[in-house]
């Protein structure tokens, strides 16, 4: 259960949301499934993100919403009790993969170098973030490391457009991209909820 495999099946594009004002939560939740993504990382970088996230697990059924930036076991016992479907980290250590894995819900670690890469599948798990991905080596990187590790499935995060989300997207080893382009911080604080769907509608036609 704990392997996230079918998570990154959901949608060719991960919106990574960062929500200031918890008002915004279900609206920007809702403006993402019109437009036919059916999943939300949302990342615990503000005060309010777990009132966010309940409001969307709650009103919002229709949409997968995970949280993201997980960096300590107290923030994934936190994201887990507001109702997180899955939970991602930036990074991984060992103890903190080991906390995740226990709680019962689909984990997505962050890795960046092959020995990380290795270390996750020790403890059973097949599908990772790849971040920095811009940064860490890009396409290039994950269709290098698909030779020694095909069994990994990478949803690729940071620095990706929608224009540099199909270079990854082609790669047999890369399931989907996580993106934070679809929830612009000026169409949110403008309640622009229309832009943020059609913004969604070219994210879900990436592999249509």
């Amino acid at each position: 259960m704990a392997d996230a495999t079918r998570i990154l099946q959901l949608s060719p594009v991960i919106p990574v949301v960062t929500i200031d004002d918890p008002q915004h939560a279900v609206p920007v939740a809702r403006a993402l499934a019109d437009g036919g993504v059916g999943i939300i990382e949302l990342t615990l970088r503000t005060a309010n993100a777990l009132t966010s996230l309940k409001l969307i697990a709650s009103e919002v059924p229709e949409i997968c919403v995970g949280a993201g930036t997980i960096l300590t076991p107290g923030q994934a016992d936190a994201a887990a009790e507001a109702g997180a479907a899955f939970l991602v980290s930036p990074g991984v250590t060992p103890g903190l993969l080991q906390h995740m894995l226990g709680l019962g819900i689909p984990v997505l670690p962050g890795v960046a170098t092959v020995g990380e890469v290795m270390m996750v599948l020790e403890h059973g798990l097949k599908a990772m973030k790849f971040f920095p991905a811009g940064s860490a080596g890009g396409p290039d990187y994950l269709a290098a490391i698909g030779a020694p590790v095909p069994q990994v499935q990478f949803c690729p995060t940071g620095g990706i457009s929608l224009a540099t989300a199909p270079d990854y997207l082609k790669l047999p080893n890369v399931a989907c991209v996580g993106g934070s382009w679809l929830t612009p911080r000026t169409a949110v604080e403008a309640n622009d909820w229309d832009r943020i769907s059609a913004l969604a509608r070219e994210a879900a036609a990436l592999r249509s």
